[in-house]
């Protein structure tokens, strides 16, 4: 098993870049040996949209792109990202009546919590942040 693997990729900040991250993730994730149509998977998949979905809509363009950084330690631990160079750190919304929105933060966090893990915010040199949730790796890497 590798002691450290990372991807990364810098999205241009807009509503296709949601789904080109989801993929992304996704096939680094497969290519490091996540088998398709596992709770694991399906939780990651929809913790990259929502965290995408962020970096897009609640920068108010002021970040013309977004990177995703997906980051296995030692082994174990993988690690996924989402920076932009607004300076704003993510809040919790009120979610009110039968609005679409404003869940995004209370998703993340619950599948993160569920699968063992954390979600976390760090300043960027640049002003920015980096939104990321940590949790355990316990497919086997190729």
């Amino acid at each position: 098993m590798a002691d450290h693997q990372e991807a990364t990729v810098t999205l241009p900040s807009g509503p296709a870049s949601v789904s080109a991250a989801r993929r992304y993730v996704m096939d680094v994730l497969t290519e490091w040996g996540l088998p398709a149509g596992t709770d694991a998977g399906d939780a990651i998949r929809l913790i990259v949209s929502e965290l995408a979905t962020n970096a897009v809509q609640h920068t108010h363009g002021q970040s013309p792109t977004f990177t995703v950084d997906v980051r296995l330690e030692r082994g174990e631990q993988l690690r996924i990202g989402v920076t932009d160079s607004h300076p704003c750190r993510p809040r919790r919304l009120p979610a009110a009546g039968r609005q679409d929105n404003g869940r995004g933060l209370v998703i993340i966090r619950c599948l993160t919590a569920e699968h063992g893990g954390r979600l976390c915010v760090t300043p960027t040199e640049d002003g920015g942040k980096t939104v990321w949730i940590r949790m355990p790796w316990t497919v086997p890497v190729r």
